[in-house]
């Protein structure tokens, strides 16, 4: 008899065809830095055959990413099980997605040697609330996403205590990712830079145990934010080195190759060193134009050509480039996604300093109240440090009517309360 429980699964995620599956599982395989595992359309169709062949450890974290459910669901039977009869049931396409009850998860045949006591299924679910987490962070206020984000890493970690297989690997990767999220909420949404630097430690861990040396490079670029953002650079410079071995690794794409040179720019311009974050993002400008054949997995979500030159902009604000820097600006704040509220708030402020220093200081007070504006929808803290350095930049016309009037937002009863609250 066929593998009709594969079959089903595979339809119920959306995969009409046995190569549509291929597809995405070797999209898959390039997401997660496992360039050297192939899938063709002729190892489904074997897996889909009435004798499929045990999965290697590597096609099953792949199968269990690309369509969420574990390999003991998925019609295949471990060689060491297979003069047991069988108490997997066959799924229908729309049974697929729904878990099995718990009391039935006790008949599923378990890996030799297993000490898990969780379901298969414990990385995929968890995995989906993760994502979740991911979009909602666009949307929803730092304040109200932090506690969720954290009592999910923390269930995380139990799980993983009571997990093994590729189910501990697939529930450790979204362990990680859940965590650094939770660190850049704590780092740029709320001004936390001390939590934030334990959560990305907590989440290198995770990222250890799923053996996710691209989910490495990207937490441990984001811990080189915390010593950058304070003026130390040789502690800075570590952690790029650090994270820029990882990335060799996994291996990486154009887009996060060119991120990691953005945020040591980023990190040199706090520092003072402009001179070297520019050379750093024309050399980001020139990977990303040259390209590769490497995908960003999908939780880099973070960065695109117009972030890259939004770090650019503000590099060459605080180098004294002035005309450059409202000629990058304004390109970036035409091309920014109407739902990035977030770096619209740092856009804004950046061209706000730009015009403070160019000595207009109505056009600055235009740009800080659409800044505050979107503030009101969207808070974030690093926005509002922006906001606040072009408004500094704007005291030697603090008794004008535009001044004022912007004060009288940036300090109202509000403004001011949501502010300490945050």
């Amino acid at each position: 008899m066929p593998n009709v429980a594969l079959k089903a699964a595979r339809v119920a995620a959306g995969y009409a065809t046995q190569q549509a599956l291929a597809n995405a599982l070797a999209k898959a395989a390039r997401q997660l830095g496992m360039s050297d595992v192939e899938v063709s359309v002729r190892q489904v169709r074997r897996w889909e055959s009435d004798t499929p062949p045990w999965p290697g450890e590597d096609y099953q974290r792949l199968l269990t990413h690309v369509l969420r459910r574990p390999i003991e669901e998925l019609g295949f039977r471990a060689p060491w099980t297979r003069d047991q009869p069988s108490a997997i049931s066959v799924p229908t396409p729309a049974a697929a997605l729904r878990p099995t009850p718990t009391g039935l998860r006790g008949t599923l045949p378990r890996p030799y040697g297993s000490r898990g006591t969780q379901p298969g299924t414990v990385g995929a679910d968890y995995a989906i609330v993760t994502e979740a987490h991911r979009r909602l962070y666009l949307s929803t206020a730092p304040a109200a996403l932090h506690p969720a984000v954290a009592a999910h890493a923390e269930l995380g970690a139990v799980l993983l205590g009571d997990t093994d297989g590729v189910a501990r690997r697939v529930l450790a990767s979204a362990l990680a990712e859940g965590l650094l999220l939770l660190g850049r909420i704590e780092f740029f949404d709320l001004r936390q830079p001390d939590a934030a630097d334990a959560t990305f430690v907590r989440a290198l861990q995770a990222a250890g145990e799923a053996d996710d040396s691209l989910l490495g490079a990207a937490i441990l670029a984001h811990s080189a934010f915390v010593p950058g953002w304070d003026g130390r650079l040789a502690a800075t410079r570590e952690r790029m080195q650090a994270a820029r071995a990882y990335a060799r690794r996994a291996p990486a794409s154009a887009e996060v190759v060119a991120w990691l040179d953005a945020v040591e720019a980023e990190c040199l311009t706090r520092c003072g060193d402009h001179r070297g974050a520019l050379s750093l993002l024309r050399h980001a400008e020139d990977v990303l134009a040259a390209g590769n054949d490497v995908l960003s997995p999908d939780w880099f979500t973070w960065f695109s050509p117009t972030r890259l030159r939004a770090f650019r902009g503000n590099t060459e604000l605080l180098a004294g480039l002035i005309p450059q820097a409202r000629t990058t600006l304004e390109q970036v704040l035409a091309d920014l996604p109407a739902a990035d509220g977030k770096q619209r708030v740092v856009v804004l402020g950046d061209l706000a300093a730009v015009e403070a220093a160019a000595g207009r200081p109505e056009q600055a007070c235009t740009l800080l109240e659409q800044a505050l504006d979107q503030l009101a929808i969207t808070w974030y803290a690093t926005g509002m440090e922006r906001v606040r350095e072009a408004r500094r930049a704007l005291t030697p016309w603090q008794d004008t009517a535009a001044v004022r009037h912007v004060d009288d937002r940036l300090y109202s009863w509000s403004a001011t309360l949501s502010s300490l609250q945050r």
